[in-house]
């Protein structure tokens, strides 16, 4: 009888504790925090995205993945339920990106967001907000893939190009061109040397012959110097020039004077005799030619006029 007392209560013990046990563990796990349903629109690929996966703003753990799902009314799209902390600050510019676990390859969501427009974005389970996906790092590179894969293939085909034998070759000619023109360097040094050396030669000749140009210039800067002697005598020569043009301008204006008061009226006055002369010389010649015996005889008496005796009025002309 005792035993059978002592294995119920042994019994009764076990079952009491294992119910304690998963009584505290539900109360331990049970997640009391109010959550936010939210939809996330991709039309991108979601590979190594679960059920259950986490949900993350900027790096901080705020929900989890509820389902994935086909949207039947939109073709191609896919509808990614997620339930948010209501207190993480979902806005109207957040958007969800698709992050990986190290090298898993495990999947979870990265909510972002651009803060263009910072108002709250509301959502309920009777009217549930969609937020949108946009392409991860790997969809982005396997977007470009293609234009990366064929600028690897021109960077290829160039270096291929650059590795031909012919440009081995122009490298190979441009070596022994700069060997050329270094050789032709070291010539060019060594062949300075000597002239190098005369430098100082050179420069002490130079010195001396600026020296010389100075007590030059010296010299001529001097008033009692030959250059400011020369100078003064071609002044007193000039000046006596000038004199001596001064005086065959006086000679010429009075000799000027002289034609104009004595020489001029003389020529005028036998001008004057010529023309009467000539007159005359005129008037002859036209009485000769009109009475040629005034020559022997004289010249005819001129007629009377009117009022003086002898003169007599021509006779009327009878009418025709």
């Amino acid at each position: 009888m005792e035993n059978k007392s002592h294995a119920f209560w042994a019994g009764l013990f076990t079952i009491v504790l294992l119910a304690a046990i998963a009584a505290a563990a539900f109360l331990f796990n049970v997640d009391r925090t109010v959550r936010i349903p939210y939809d996330l629109l991709a039309r991108t690929n979601v590979t190594g995205l679960y059920t259950d996966a986490a949900v993350r703003y900027r790096g901080l753990d705020v929900g989890k993945v509820s389902s994935i799902k086909f949207d039947r009314t939109h073709p191609g799209q896919i509808v990614i339920r997620i339930l948010v902390d209501q207190h993480a600050p979902i806005t109207r510019s957040t958007f969800g990106t698709l992050g990986f676990q190290g090298v898993t390859g495990l999947a979870f969501v990265q909510l972002e967001d651009t803060g263009k427009d910072p108002s709250p974005l509301p959502s309920s389970m009777k009217n549930v907000a969609e937020i949108p996906m946009r392409p991860g790092l790997l969809d982005q590179l396997q977007e470009r893939g293609d234009v990366l894969m064929r600028q690897l293939q021109k960077v290829v085909n160039d270096a291929d190009n650059m590795l031909s034998d012919d440009t081995r070759k122009q490298l190979m000619a441009t070596a022994a061109s700069l060997q050329h023109a270094a050789d032709g360097v070291t010539t060019l040094t060594q062949q300075i040397g000597p002239v190098a050396g005369k430098l100082p030669g050179t420069v002490d000749q130079l010195n001396h012959t600026l020296a010389s140009t100075n007590q030059l210039i010296t010299t001529l800067n001097r008033p009692d110097g030959p250059f400011e002697t020369n100078l003064n005598k071609v002044g007193t020569a000039a000046e006596q020039a000038g004199v001596a043009l001064t005086s065959m301008e006086e000679t010429l204006q009075d000799l000027s004077a002289r034609v104009g008061y004595d020489t001029l009226p003389r020529v005028n006055g036998l001008a004057d005799d010529v023309r009467s002369a000539a007159r005359a010389v005129d008037r002859a010649a036209d009485t000769f030619s009109n009475s040629p015996r005034s020559v022997l005889f004289g010249a005819p008496a001129a007629a009377p006029g009117p009022g003086e005796p002898g003169f007599t009025w021509p006779a009327a002309r009878a009418p025709q």
